[in-house]
C-alpha cells in the first residue's frame, strides 16, 4: 500500500503519517498539489493519496482525471467543518477523515483499499490447480497471459502472482487498454515530453516506467491497436521504451502480465493481433474458469460481498437464508464474479429481514442455463422440466442428458472445451458422449475452429 499525503494540516501529518506505517503502507508526504501531480507525473505512484481539506481538492481530482492518472483520494481536515467536507466529496473525493487522526479511522481507509486489490477467494477445487501453478512461475519473470471470461476475475489473479513475487515491493500498475482511446494509450504506456502534442502540458512518465522494478498488467490486450501492438513487442523483446517526442530510449525491468477476455489465437488468425507478440506474451498462459464451473466459491463470494456493502452502506451484516443459498447456486452467472457482486450490493440494500431472503436477490438473465452434469441435477431437471422447454415427466434420464450436451454446445457455438467446463464434465467424457449421439444418429454442432481436427 501506497499512501500520499498533501498538505501541512498543522503538525497531524506526521501523526497520520506514523499511523500509516505502523499499519504497513509506505507514506509520502508532498506540500502541495502541483508537487503531488508533479509526482504522480513522474512515475513516483500511489494506491491512495490523502490530502488536506484547506487545498483546492476539486482542481487535484480534475487533473487527476483529465490525464487518466487513476488513484482515489480522500479528504482529511482539522474540525468539523461539515460545509467543507460535503464539497469535498462533491469534488470527487471517497471519504473525509478528520484530524487529529483516529489510528482505528485511518486503518479502516488502509484495509478497504487494500481489501479491494488483495481479496481472492478460491475454494472450488478447480480453481486449486490454477493457485499452484501462479506460485510456481511468480517468482519468475516469465510473461503471463491470463484468460477468461469477463468478471472472473482475471486481474485479482494477476494481483495474488505480484504478491506471491519477489517484486512484492515494487509497485504494481495496471492499465485498461479498453478503457482508453488508441491515440492516448501510447502516451499512457510510454509517457511523453511537454509539448509532444496538444495537451501535453507536462512530462509524464508512462505506466512501464511506473512500474519498474514491479508489475505492469496489460487489462484487456486484445483491444490494442496493432500498430501499438508493435511498439509493444519491441518493448517486451528490448527491455526499454520510447516517451512519446523524447529523444532517448529509456531501459526497464518488468513483470509483465497481460489479459484477454477472447482468444487471442483467433485474434491473431484473423489478423487483429500480432502472433509474434502473442508467443511473447504467452509464456505462461493460465485460464480462469466461469463461476458457474467453480459452484463451490459462490457462497464464500456471496458472504464477502454481503459483508462488504454492508459496511460500506451503513447496515448490519447478514447471513445469507437457506433458500438464497439455493437460489444463488443455481443461477448460471453469465456475468461471473462482477455480476455476483453486483447482485449482493443489490440484496443488501433491498433486504428487510434479519437474513438475505431470497426475495432480496434480483438476478440478471433468468434465461434457463445448463446445469452440471450430476444425477440430482439432471434428475431434477427431469421432474421439473427446463424453463421454456415444456415438461419433461415422463422422459428419460439420458434423453434429457443428451437434450442438455447438444443445447449447451449450441450456446458455445459447437467449441467442446467450453461446452464441457460449463456442464462440468471431461472434454473426453463429452466427445465420448456425442460419439454416441452422432453414432444414434443424433445431429450433433460441428466442433469449433481448431477443435475440429481432434473433435
Amino acid at each position: 500500500m501506497r499512501l500520499l499525503i498533501v498538505g501541512q494540516m498543522e503538525g497531524h501529518i506526521a501523526t497520520a503519517g506514523r499511523i500509516a506505517s505502523q499499519r504497513g503502507a509506505k507514506v509520502a508526504h508532498i506540500d502541495s498539489v502541483n508537487g503531488a501531480l508533479n509526482a504522480l507525473r513522474n512515475g513516483q505512484g500511489a494506491d491512495l493519496v490523502m490530502c488536506d481539506i484547506t487545498l483546492d481538492i476539486g482542481a487535484l481530482i480534475s487533473s487527476l482525471k483529465s490525464e487518466r492518472i487513476i488513484v482515489p483520494v480522500v479528504a482529511c481536515g482539522i474540525g468539523t467543518d461539515a460545509g467543507a467536507a460535503v464539497r469535498a466529496i462533491r469534488a470527487g473525493a471517497k471519504e473525509y477523515v478528520p484530524l487529529p487522526p483516529d489510528a482505528e479511522l485511518i486503518a479502516a481507509v488502509l484495509q478497504a483499499v487494500a481489501e479491494e486489490d488483495a481479496t481472492f477467494i478460491a475454494r472450488d477445487p478447480v480453481m486449486q490447480p490454477l493457485l499452484q501453478l501462479a506460485e510456481r512461475v511468480a517468482n519468475s519473470d516469465a510473461s503471463i497471459l491470463i484468460t477468461g471470461e469477463s468478471g472472473t476475475g482475471k486481474e485479482v489473479m494477476a494481483r495474488f502472482i505480484h504478491r506471491k513475487s519477489r517484486r512484492l515491493n515494487g509497485n504494481f500498475v495496471s492499465v485498461n487498454c479498453a478503457a482508453i482511446p488508441d491515440n492516448l494509450l501510447e502516451s499512457e504506456l510510454f509517457g511523453h515530453e511537454k509539448g509532444a502534442f496538444t495537451g501535453a502540458v507536462a512530462r509524464r512518465i508512462g505506466k512501464f516506467e511506473e512500474a519498474n522494478g514491479g508489475t505492469l498488467l496489460l487489462d484487456e490486450i486484445s483491444e490494442m491497436d496493432l500498430r501499438l501492438q508493435a511498439k509493444l513487442l519491441r518493448a517486451v523483446q528490448e527491455r526499454e521504451i520510447d516517451r512519446v517526442g523524447g529523444t532517448q530510449p529509456t531501459k526497464i525491468d518488468i513483470r509483465l502480465i497481460a489479459t484477454s477476455n477472447r482468444d487471442l489465437e483467433d485474434e491473431v488468425r484473423a489478423k487483429r493481433f500480432r502472433e509474434d507478440l502473442y508467443f511473447r506474451l504467452n509464456v505462461v498462459n493460465i485460464h480462469m474458469p466461469p463461476l458457474r464451473a467453480r459452484l463451490q466459491d459462490i457462497i464464500p463470494l456471496a458472504e464477502y460481498f454481503a459483508s462488504k456493502y454492508a459496511a460500506a452502506n451503513g447496515l448490519p451484516n447478514k447471513q445469507l437464508a437457506a433458500n438464497t443459498a439455493g437460489v444463488l447456486q443455481a443461477h448460471h452467472w453469465r456475468g461471473n464474479v462482477r455480476e455476483l457482486e453486483n447482485t449482493m450490493h443489490r440484496a443488501i440494500l433491498l433486504s428487510r429481514s434479519a437474513q438475505i431472503e431470497a426475495e432480496a436477490v434480483m438476478l440478471t438473465g433468468q434465461d434457463f442455463a445448463p446445469e452440471r452434469l450430476t444425477p440430482a441435477g439432471i434428475a431434477e431437471q427431469a421432474a421439473r422440466g427446463a424453463p421454456g422447454q415444456g415438461v419433461q415427466v415422463g422422459r428419460t434420464v439420458a434423453d434429457v442428458e443428451r437434450d442438455l450436451i447438444i443445447d449447451t454446445l449450441n450456446h458455445c457455438l459447437g467449441n467442446r472445451t467450453h461446452a464441457a467446463n460449463i456442464l462440468g464434465i471431461s472434454i473426453r467424457t463429452l466427445r465420448n458422449k456425442l460419439k454416441q449421439y452422432s453414432e444414434a444418429g443424433t445431429p450433433v454442432p460441428p466442433a469449433a475452429g481448431e477443435e475440429r481436427a481432434v473433435s
